[in-house]
């Protein structure tokens, strides 16, 4: 299977002054059991990431928690030197435990260390993009920001990162963020069943914003998954594959992450995410998470 940023699914989109895919590809998966660990194949993650490359995409999602240190080893075997095309945008603001939490650890020396830890597992001098993960892993929490985002903006200022944005974010944190400094995505929790960002989404893309949703198939009642699993048949397709090609018709701001450790599901997942749905299906599939 060949192909070509241009010809992936949804086209590209501009992270401040970078291009890439709108279908991504997120790296989470590549580690072993509960995100912790190394890959029961390794040879087979490297695989895995080469033929994301291979086809196109440029839009690599990870951090340096997943495993910990995992992925973005990985990504650094597989692919480094990187393609001057290619973005690997991560995120700081949590670690592991021994027990697979993922307690926050937003304090300034927190974040200074990891970003650190990001650059020398990536093999990069300056980051692409990184997001400050908020909230826990229930979702997001309110509260200021301006703590954590503001050492991420002095890194900025240092050239360590090129842009930013934010993580398992509310609303406020999101318009707090942009009085601080700009932001180039936002990444929260987002699918057919779970709309509570609508709002939000519309007035990011108004701003030249992306939003970045994570679970594409998560959360749903068992109500939603039948409608989902009924339009999927309809349109001979996978659901999970109406899943991203709805996500894709739903705003031109929205890009994509979906993870696999399987180049085989990467590839059908690229396929799906281009499914052409009708007015009739979009109309259907809007009713699932109302």
């Amino acid at each position: 299977m060949n192909t070509s940023p241009a010809s992936l699914p949804g086209g590209t989109w501009s992270l401040g002054d970078l291009t890439v895919t709108r279908f991504g590809y997120g790296a989470m998966q590549l580690a072993g059991p509960g995100v912790m660990g190394p890959p029961a194949d390794h040879d087979g993650a490297l695989a895995v990431l080469r033929e994301a490359a291979e086809l196109g995409i440029t839009h690599i999602d990870t951090a340096d928690a997943y495993g910990p240190h995992v992925t973005n080893q990985l990504i650094r075997e597989a692919l480094h030197p990187y393609p001057e095309s290619l973005r690997l945008v991560t995120k700081v603001g949590a670690v592991r435990d021994e027990q697979g939490g993922w307690p926050p650890a937003r304090r300034p020396e927190d974040l200074r260390r990891a970003v650190h830890a990001n650059l020398e597992h990536l093999g990069l001098d300056a980051l692409d993009v990184v997001n400050l993960r908020l909230g826990d892993a229930q979702g997001p929490r309110p509260g200021s920001l301006a703590e954590p985002f503001e050492t991420l903006v002095e890194l900025q200022r240092q050239g360590l990162i090129r842009h930013l944005g934010v993580s398992n974010a509310t609303a406020e944190q999101v318009a707090e963020a942009l009085t601080i400094a700009p932001i180039v995505c936002v990444q929260n929790m987002y699918n057919l069943a779970h709309r509570q960002d609508d709002a939000l989404i519309d007035d990011l893309a108004g701003k030249g914003i992306a939003y970045v949703p994570f679970f594409p198939l998560g959360g749903f009642t068992p109500l939603q998954s039948t409608a989902l699993s009924a339009v999927a048949a309809r349109l001979e397709a996978t659901p999970m594959s109406v899943a991203l090609a709805w996500l894709l018709r739903r705003s031109p701001n929205i890009l994509l992450i979906p993870g696999t450790s399987s180049v085989a599901h990467l590839r059908e997942n690229v396929v799906g995410a281009g499914l052409p749905l009708s007015d009739e299906d979009l109309a259907e599939l809007d009713r699932i998470g109302h």
